[in-house]
């Protein structure tokens, strides 16, 4: 396996080899590593190279020069080890996608290969960036997509409007299978769905965010709507949670410029065992995405983690998540309009009963797409592919 991330921070591959494992498989880990990971690890059926190329957030030339210099050392480990070890399967995650350039001479000696396409890379680039999506750029890396999943002999990704684009532009839809991003049962056990009591002058009304603190995730959306609200809901309040980053600083300074310090806190980064329970205290869960070329097609694994432990979620209205959920087991607002996300926000605050029966039809969702089912999808996958060659 082989991934452009931190093990085992990183839960997608994280959780792929823990399942493979308990399959019986051998598995050899090249990812990236830092100061202080060891640079080789010796686990149960698991062998983990670190190779230390640090992996950060920058413009295009700095990403260009971190996936060519993991390309290249990881390509050579596979290489030399081919040739002592034959591997049945080389599992590739992106990004970027040209990393399945690492598995080539593997390929070569009879190896199936399968790339697990975690973002679209063009509309991933395009929103950071924001590049138009016929620029040079966003072209080239949708050549190298389609050229990157044609070494492939299957494709994994994590929702259906994902698998869309894939098999538009592409390859075949057979060629691709689907395995979401559910969360873990153990760090967000299920719990039913129950009203809470509507806000009072004691009482505040608890909003919870959580995740990247990056533009495209909206958090000054839900600032504006907050500011909207605060007549009706005085004691609307909203949580925020996650590593800060200078947007943070933006919109906070957003915060106090509309005099909300009082009903606007953030709360730092949480393990996910601690998240957990500031789940369980918060009224709602929101999802305050701005239209993207990458939100649109996104569906935030938020929405999952808030709906396992019973709290009633308020989310974009966009294709990715409309695979998944209607008006009867999520509350909807058009991206970007922070007037009618207060308005959902204060019909929530309202209408208590009425939110929580809707939580409960998004459980049933939940409850189709959880990670044992997911997982067992993820197992036939790669046993059918290794099958093949047997």
């Amino acid at each position: 396996m082989v991934v452009f991330s931190l093990y085992p921070a990183d839960p997608r591959p994280r959780r792929a080899l823990d399942a493979l494992i308990k399959e019986g498989m051998e598995i050899d880990l090249i990812c990236e590593g830092n100061q202080s990971s060891t640079r080789r690890e010796l686990l149960h059926n698991l062998e983990v190279v670190r190779i230390p190329i640090k992996h950060y957030r920058g413009g295009a030339l700095s990403y260009a020069y971190q996936y060519s210099a993991f390309i290249l050392a990881s390509a050579a480990i596979l290489a030399l080890r081919s040739f002592r070890r034959r591997y049945d399967l080389v599992y590739v995650h992106n990004m970027p996608d040209i990393l399945i350039l690492s598995a080539l001479l593997p390929k070569l000696f009879g190896a199936k290969v399968i790339l697990d396409q975690h973002d679209p890379m063009p509309e991933l680039m395009q929103t950071i960036f924001n590049l138009n999506e016929e620029s040079l750029g966003v072209c080239m890396i949708r050549r190298l997509e389609k050229w990157s999943i044609a070494r492939a002999d299957l494709v994994i990704t994590v929702n259906m409007a994902c698998r869309r684009i894939f098999s538009e532009r592409s390859c075949s839809p057979t060629k691709i299978g689907v395995v979401m991003n559910s969360p873990d049962s153990k760090l967000f056990p299920y719990r039913s769905a129950r009203s809470y009591p509507a806000p009072t002058h004691d009482r505040p009304f608890i909003i919870m965010y959580h995740g990247s603190l990056v533009e495209r995730n909206g958090l000054e959306l839900a600032v504006d709507a907050l500011a909207y609200l605060f007549k009706t809901i005085p004691r609307a309040t909203l949580r925020i949670y996650g590593l800060s980053t200078p947007y943070l600083e933006q919109v906070m300074n957003k915060v106090r410029s509309f005099g909300l310090e009082s009903n606007v806190y953030y709360r730092g980064v949480k393990k996910l065992e601690e998240l957990a329970h500031e789940i369980e205290d918060c009224d709602v869960g929101i999802i305050p995405n701005q239209r993207n070329a990458f939100t649109e097609i996104n569906t935030p694994t938020r929405i999952f983690e808030y709906l396992a432990l019973g709290k009633p979620v308020i989310a974009p209205l966009t294709p990715g998540i409309q695979d998944y959920f209607d008006a009867n087991s999520l509350l909807f607002f058009e991206p970007g309009d922070p007037k009618e996300l207060a308005k959902t926000i204060e019909y929530a605050a309202t209408h208590t009963a009425e939110i929580a029966a809707v939580a409960e039809r998004g459980q049933q969702v939940y409850l189709a797409h959880t990670w044992q089912q997911e997982k067992e999808t993820l197992v036939g996958l790669v046993v059918g592919l290794i099958r093949e060659n047997a």
